[in-house]
C-alpha cells in the first residue's frame, strides 16, 4: 500500500535527516490515526515493565509495531511521533534512539522528544504516541 507523505528538511532548517527524522511532513487529505502513547507493558499485563530504559523501548516499539500492524500500515505511514522519556539526557538518547531508528527502518517521520518527571506508572521510562496516515 501507498500513502501520499511527503518528507522536507529545507537548507534552512538543520538536516534532521542525518539522525532519523524529518522536520516536516507533510499528507494528504485522508484518514489519520492517532495511536495512544504505548508503554512497557506487555498485551498479558501479566508482568511490570521491565527494568532498564532499553528494555522498556524495545517493548513499546514491540507495542507500536502491532499498532501498525492493525491499521495494516508501516513505518512509513507514521506522520509524527512523540517521545516521552523520563529523565532525558545524552545517555538516554543513546541508548534508545538508536532502536527507535531501526523501528522507523529509513521512514523519518517528524519526531519530537520530551524530557517529562514523570509517566503513568513509577516504573516507567518511555510512552511514545504515533500519528499514522492510513495507506490508500
Amino acid at each position: 500500500m501507498q500513502t501520499s507523505l511527503q518528507r522536507m528538511n529545507p537548507a534552512t532548517l538543520p538536516d534532521a535527516s542525518k539522525i532519523g527524522y524529518s522536520q516536516i511532513s507533510i499528507t494528504n487529505a485522508g484518514t489519520l490515526a492517532f495511536v495512544s502513547g504505548q508503554v512497557a507493558q506487555a498485551v498479558d499485563g501479566s508482568s511490570g515493565a521491565p527494568e532498564g530504559l532499553e528494555a522498556q523501548t524495545k517493548q513499546v516499539i514491540t507495542n507500536l509495531s502491532e499498532a501498525l500492524r492493525a491499521l495494516e500500515a508501516s513505518a512509513h505511514d507514521i506522520v509524527q511521533l512523540r517521545i516521552y522519556v523520563m529523565h532525558l539526557d545524552e545517555q538516554a538518547m543513546a541508548i534508545a534512539m538508536p532502536l527507535i531508528v531501526a523501528f522507523l527502518n529509513g521512514a523519518e517521520p517528524s519526531l519530537t522528544g520530551i524530557g517529562v518527571a514523570a509517566l503513568a506508572g513509577p516504573d516507567l521510562k518511555i510512552e511514545i504516541e504515533m500519528i499514522v496516515q492510513l495507506p490508500t
